[in-house]
C-alpha cells in the first residue's frame, strides 16, 4: 500500500503540473482536478500505511513487555513452588498450579508471536521449545497430583522449573 501511495502521489503531482502548463493563459480544470484527486488518494494511502506500521510496532513492543513479565512471574513462581513441593499435600498441588500459573501462561501465549517480529523465527522456535517443555511438565505434575502420585509430581515440577528458567534466561539474553 505504501508503494502504491508513492506512485499515486508522484503521478498526481506530475500530471497536475503538466495539466496546469498545457495552456499558458488558463488552467484546464477538467484535467487538473482529477490529477489532483489522484495525488490526494496517494497521500491518504501513505498516511494509512504509516499509521498501520506505527500500530504494529507499538503492539509488538507491548507484547514483548507482556512476555518479559509473564516469563519472570512463571520462573519466579515455579522456582518457589519447586522449593516447597514437599510441604504440600499432593492432592492440593493441581489447584495451586492453576492458581499460580494459568494467567501468566495465557498472557505469554497470546503475545508469543511478537517474538518472531521483534527477533526472528529461530529465536521464537528455541524459546518455545523450552516454554512448551515446561508447560508439558507442569501439566504432568497437575495430572499426577490429581491422581496422587507424589514422586511423579515432584519430578515433573523439577523438570518444569528447569525448562521455564531456561526460557527466561534465554529471553533475557536477547
Amino acid at each position: 500500500m505504501r508503494i502504491l501511495g508513492f506512485i499515486l502521489l508522484g503521478l498526481g503531482f506530475i500530471l497536475s503540473a503538466l495539466s496546469a502548463t498545457i495552456n499558458k493563459e488558463m488552467v484546464n480544470w477538467n484535467y487538473f482536478v482529477p490529477c489532483m484527486v489522484v495525488g490526494v488518494v496517494g497521500v491518504v494511502l501513505l498516511r494509512i500505511s504509516i499509521k498501520k506500521q506505527q500500530k504494529g510496532e507499538s503492539k509488538v513492543e507491548a507484547d514483548i513487555a507482556v512476555i518479559t513479565e509473564s516469563l519472570k512471574n512463571i520462573a519466579q513462581n515455579i522456582t518457589t513452588f519447586n522449593g516447597q513441593k514437599g510441604e504440600s499435600n499432593v492432592y492440593d498441588i493441581h489447584s495451586k498450579i492453576d492458581e499460580l500459573f494459568i494467567d501468566d501462561i495465557e498472557n505469554f501465549l497470546k503475545a508469543r508471536e511478537s517474538i518472531i517480529h521483534h527477533h526472528s523465527m529461530e529465536v521464537y522456535a528455541d524459546l518455545m521449545n523450552h516454554f512448551a517443555a515446561g508447560e508439558r511438565y507442569l501439566n504432568r505434575a497437575w495430572s499426577a497430583s490429581a491422581d496422587g502420585y507424589v514422586d511423579e509430581v515432584n519430578a515433573s515440577i523439577e523438570k518444569a522449573c528447569e525448562q521455564f528458567v531456561l526460557a527466561k534466561k534465554q529471553f533475557e539474553g536477547l
